[in-house]
């Protein structure tokens, strides 16, 4: 007897035909194809065979998440091109053996990354508890032998494998993509994959070729999908890494385009390092054509540039984000991931999101009863109350459907149970209508037949004309472009009978009317819309919806969408970016968006220089989540979507966001206020250093005194990441423009230089002529408290801003007075005299207060001047 040749292994590698991540254009295979693909059949896999594929193919589970430790984070926070800059400028310090200098510079920067890294891996663990999925079940079939029968039986999904046989019911989780092999009225949720909030029909049918992607496919399943109602049995065709589902946890790309915080810091650095790059040479320059002095400027030289350095934005802008983002986790449950999202979410002014649960609830709500005439009739409405009460009661379903739910709702219950019940046939897919047999109060010997469903399923069971047909078909069309769901209600009287109904006895009737649903608005996204358009927020919306519900929901909330504001996604398909860039300015709802659009749509949002901040939740959101500035997620979204998401929410709920965005422009102002004012001040002093240093016959301040200065002034500047700015600037995003930035450091720099000039005159008229400024103590000191005091008065009228001068300054107006008294008293302390200052004539304290009034008023024209606060936003 010759040898059985043994089958060739299955190439469990690629997931069986027309199923793998990689398809493009579905490909149907029947169920025979499949399972013989699949070396498997209707019975399953026997445990051998079950226990050899897991080895070779490996357990179903999503690819590991690895958490970020804190030693990675510390060295990822001093990427960034700022820190980078006091690095170079503490090693020059060092080279120049002004230690000092150095020993503060790079302790600046060890705070700020410490900081930075802490509060980003303080986010990171929170997120823990947030990333692992619930452990599951699944039901499959498993035989001990290959000649035993199968038995149903409960293991860990991670046990599954291709090839496996599962059970599907009403309220599971698909355990991994499947081919259906049987099913009865199967409904399955895919909002996770695809943004569709109503259920999708799924039929085992070999199905020819279907428009539209994968998930269009009526005979697949997929992993993250749930079983709204129905049963099947399904073969698993891919598990693990190979599932459409754990093809969307591949990591973000790495060259992702840098956030508004990035290039906002990228520009400002720039800045800084031409100025800082250009003061050493002119200074040695000009002292040693001027005043014939070499190298042994070289200290000042550095401590100048130094001077027109913030170094503390490292520390305030760390401590403002990481301070917003504290009280956002402990006051709204929101978690900040990426501490410069922070700032990002500040200066969001387009916020793109989805529909379903966020504009509106997961649920519809009853909108009106019509009759066939198209005006209102509560007939229609009970009629279709009693077929939704008698085929939950008779149909044994789990729980009524949606829409059910909601005619329910909204009728009078009393009115549905007045009627006996005799027999249902629930919903199916395939006849896309559900009947209810009842026994009509006083009409003895009769049943009727209520029958609910699709307008067109009903209407060809119905005893009308064909031109009666066409004209209903045609108000229900209008009623759907309005948004809305339409449902058509029938009944049909037939004699009281014992036999059994079938689908066969729905003919013959007569239409009641239509129900149409709507989706119910969420309870606090009317009043929160309202607040972002205040904050000067536009919303987008990109939904997987028809675009008439998008623009339906949009309408009831008060959302005004334009008669060119609406494009599907095949309207998209067909423009070019740059065209599509031009339109996205004034649409507001993209529908039928699948993931590649919505990521598009983002992208292009942001090349037309909007900020962009994008809500998402499932796995088809992942590309949009990633390529807006800022990506939110809330709580219950996937896994993998919250890995990717910046920000997290407690809820998906637009108010969150609101707060979110309030928090982002407080710390984004407190920042641009920082930047504001210690950069013109800074730019003020260099421009007064070069020219003291030409006039004078010494170093206009030493080197030790420069920096005794900048660590005063420094360290009044914390009060910023205390301070809670006026609430004129949550009207308008906040975001940190390099070239307006400049142009306002110059005007107020010089005229921060014009008062420092002053003083020098001042010092003249007090030291009794040009020859009283051989004292240099003298000079410093004077120079030293007025520098001092004009910085002090920086930080209370550049905080308030334009529009708000009668604000408190709070934590601000305390640090600023206490600059004031240093700068008075330091000159008279033992401590004032290790730094070679001295105290001062009575005479220079009375012609300072007049300089110092003439400033005041001169910060005060300048600064309602709109050309040039403009940039401070």
């Amino acid at each position: 007897m010759a040898e059985s040749t043994p089958a060739p292994e299955p190439d469990l590698g690629a997931p069986a035909p027309g199923t793998g991540p990689g398809t493009e254009a579905p490909r149907p295979a029947t169920v025979l194809q499949t399972l013989r693909h699949l070396d498997s059949g209707p019975r399953g896999l026997t445990e051998a065979q079950a226990e050899e594929r897991l080895a070779r193919v490996g357990a179903n589970t999503l690819p590991a998440y690895r958490r970020t430790s804190w030693a990675a984070a510390l060295l990822r926070s001093t990427r960034d091109p700022f820190t980078a800059v006091l690095l170079c400028l503490g090693l020059v310090s060092a080279v120049v053996a002004s230690w000092g200098t150095a020993c503060v510079i790079l302790l600046l920067v060890a705070v700020s990354c410490v900081l930075r890294a802490s509060g980003e891996h303080r986010a990171d663990r929170s997120m823990a508890g947030l990333r692992g999925l619930v452990a599951t079940t699944a039901t499959v079939l498993r035989r001990a032998e290959e000649d035993e029968a199968p038995d149903d039986r409960e293991i860990p999904v991670e046990e599954l494998v291709p090839g496996d046989v599962v059970r599907l019911g009403p309220g599971d989780l698909v355990p991994a993509d499947v081919r259906l092999l049987r099913s009865q009225g199967l409904t399955v949720h895919q909002a996770a994959l695809t943004g569709e909030s109503a259920p999708v029909p799924k039929d085992a049918a070999d199905a020819a070729a279907v428009e539209g992607g994968v998930f269009d496919r009526p005979e697949l399943c997929f992993q993250g999908s749930g079983v709204a109602s129905g049963s099947a049995t399904a073969v698993v065709v891919a598990t693990g890494a190979r599932t459409r589902f754990a093809a969307a946890h591949t990591p973000a790309d790495p060259g992702r385009e840098a956030s508004a915080f990035d290039r906002s810091v990228h520009g400002i650095s720039w800045i800084l390092i031409r100025f800082m790059l250009l003061t050493p040479p002119l200074v040695l320059m000009a002292n040693a054509t001027l005043r014939d002095r070499g190298l042994e400027t070289l200290p000042f030289a550095v401590a100048v540039a130094v001077g027109l350095t913030p170094e503390m934005l490292p520390v305030i802008v760390t401590m403002c984000l990481a301070r917003g983002a504290a009280l956002l986790a402990r006051a709204h449950g929101v978690i900040v991931k990426r501490l410069p999202a922070l700032h990002d979410l500040g200066a969001v002014d387009v916020l793109c999101l989805d529909k379903t649960g966020t504009l509106t609830e997961d649920r519809p709500v009853l909108d009106r009863a019509l009759g066939p005439d198209g005006h209102d009739d509560p007939d229609v409405l009970r009629w279709a109350a009693v077929n939704a009460w008698w085929t939950l009661q008779l149909a044994d379903l789990p729980a009524p459907d949606a829409l059910d739910d909601a005619l329910l709702d909204a009728a009078d219950e009393d009115e549905a149970m007045a009627y006996d019940g005799v027999a249902a046939l629930p919903f199916d897919p395939v006849r896309r209508l559900a009947t209810a047999v009842v026994r009509t109060p006083g009409r003895l010997g009769t049943h009727t037949l209520v029958v609910k469903g699709a307008v067109e399923a009903v209407l060809a069971r119905c005893a009308t004309t064909d031109e009666e047909r066409e004209r209903l078909l045609a108000l229900a069309g209008r009623l759907a472009d309005d948004g809305l769901r339409v449902l058509a209600v029938a009944t049909a009287e037939r004699p009281a009978r014992a036999r059994e109904y079938t689908a066969a006895d729905e003919r013959g009737l007569r239409l009641r009317g239509f129900v149409t649903l709507k989706d119910a608005p969420a309870p606090t996204a009317t009043e929160a819309l309202r607040g972002l358009a205040d904050r000067g927020v536009t919303v987008r919306i990109l939904t997987g919806d028809h675009p008439g519900t998008a623009v339906r929901a949009c309408r009831d909330l008060g959302v005004p969408v334009p008669a060119d504001g609406v494009l599907t996604a095949a309207q998209v398909d067909r423009l070019t970016d740059a065209e599509l860039a031009a339109a996205a300015e004034r649409t507001v709802v993209f529908a039928r968006c699948a993931p590649e659009h919505k990521a598009r749509v983002a992208t292009a949002l942001r090349k037309g220089g909007h900020t962009v901040g994008y809500l998402g939740d499932g796995v088809n959101d992942l590309p949009a989540l990633r390529a807006a500035d800022v990506g939110i997620a809330p709580r219950d979204a996937v896994a993998v979507a919250r890995e990717s998401a910046d920000v997290v929410l407690a809820e998906k709920d637009l108010t969150a966001i609101g707060h979110s965005i309030a928090a982002g422009r407080y710390s984004g102002g407190n920042i641009a206020t920082y930047l504001r004012i210690t950069l013109s001040s800074n730019l003020g002093n260099v421009i007064a250093m070069l020219m003291a240093g030409l006039l004078l016959p010494f170093l206009p301040m030493l080197p030790a005194q420069v920096l005794a200065q900048n660590l005063f002034f420094d360290a009044a500047q914390l009060a910023f990441a205390h301070d809670r700015p006026h609430p004129s600037v949550l009207r308008r995003p906040i975001l940190l423009r390099p070239r307006d930035l400049l142009r306002f450091i110059v005007g107020f720099g010089v005229l921060n230089a014009v008062a420092d000039l002053a003083t020098f005159g001042v010092l003249t008229a007090t030291l009794h002529g040009p020859g009283g400024l051989d004292d240099s103590a003298v000079f410093h000191s004077g120079w030293f408290t007025e520098n001092l005091i004009t910085q002090a008065l920086v930080m209370v009228l550049l905080r308030a801003g334009r529009d708000t001068a009668g604000s408190l300054p709070g934590p601000v107006g305390w640090a600023a007075g206490a600059l004031a008294a240093v700068g008075l008293l330091l000159p008279v302390t033992p401590f004032g005299s290790l730094l070679g200052l001295t105290p001062l004539p009575p005479l220079y304290y009375l012609l300072l207060t007049a300089v110092l009034g003439l400033y005041t008023a001169g910060l005060v024209a300048v600064r309602k001047l709109p050309w040039l606060y403009s940039c401070a936003t």
